[in-house]
């Protein structure tokens, strides 16, 4: 029996969720974004789970984004590439509508679309080996969950172009000193800081803690909303353009510059 794609781990009112694909980089595959969409809607309904903890399991990467494979019909199914590229929002809604705090505990590299699911967390906090990396613009697709908006917010536009319009590798430290990660740990460490910070959360005045959430999500979003909009039907007109010959030559590419680049840190 093969083990879940996603751990759900509930005490002390934290809920860790792991993406459960360590030999894939943790990379969302349709059963995958199911599974976590349907973890958030189910913890938005758990009035015991006051935190969230986000995580990747291994020690290589948090997530590699979608499944690539998959995406360009590389396996026993997958080619789809329109209604994967324009059909998953549903994964960063359910995380952008609940009204706890998820903490991004970011183990290894956040690539693309798990640079996305990094940005849906209100915190995050990484170890020496984390990395970030758009590669969007190198494999052919559009973002649709928000990276296009979002990035720029939090790192300034020029820091945000730079990484989206070359798709280059930002380090830890860098990361850091631009406030995408609030904290930089040892690898051993990091589910225990994450645990420390939510029970930091944990401890203020729960309904409070949440309406505050709200208030800081809502006045964020002003002018975020209206970007996210446009990505959106940006995306979509793209997906339908997409082949998946056209991404299985563009991974294999992605994949080289990846391995390329690593040998030289």
């Amino acid at each position: 029996m093969s083990e879940p794609v996603l751990l759900v781990d509930k005490r002390d009112g934290v809920a860790t969720l792991t993406l459960n694909r360590p030999r894939a980089m943790n990379a969302l595959s349709r059963e995958l974004r199911g599974a976590l969409a349907g973890a958030f809607q189910e913890i938005a309904d758990d009035p015991e789970t006051g935190v969230v903890i986000l995580t990747g399991a291994g020690d290589r990467a948090f997530c590699a984004g979608l499944d690539l494979k998959e995406l360009s019909g590389v396996g026993d199914e997958g080619g789809d590439a329109a209604g994967m590229l324009a059909g998953g929002e549903d994964v960063i809604g359910a995380m952008e509508g609940l009204d706890r705090p998820i903490i991004g505990a970011i183990n290894g590299v956040a690539v693309t679309g798990g640079f996305e699911l990094a940005l849906a967390c209100d915190v995050l906090i990484g170890t020496p080996a984390t990395r970030f990396a758009d590669t969007h613009a190198r494999v052919g697709i559009m973002p649709g969950w928000g990276l296009s908006q979002k990035l720029s917010r939090l790192v300034g536009i020029q820091r945000a172009k730079a990484l989206s319009l070359t798709g280059n590798f930002l380090g830890a430290d860098d990361a850091l000193a631009w406030g995408l990660l609030t904290r930089v740990v040892p690898q051993e460490s990091l589910i225990e800081e994450a645990r420390a910070l939510a029970a930091d959360m944990l401890s203020c005045v729960p309904e409070v803690m949440r309406a505050y959430k709200a208030v800081i999500d809502e006045g964020f979003a002003g002018t975020y909303g209206d970007g996210r909009r446009v990505e959106t039907r940006a995306a979509r007109a793209h997906a339908a353009e997409v082949t998946p010959d056209a991404v299985a030559k563009r991974r294999l590419a992605v994949q080289e510059r990846g391995r390329a680049q690593a040998g030289r840190d």
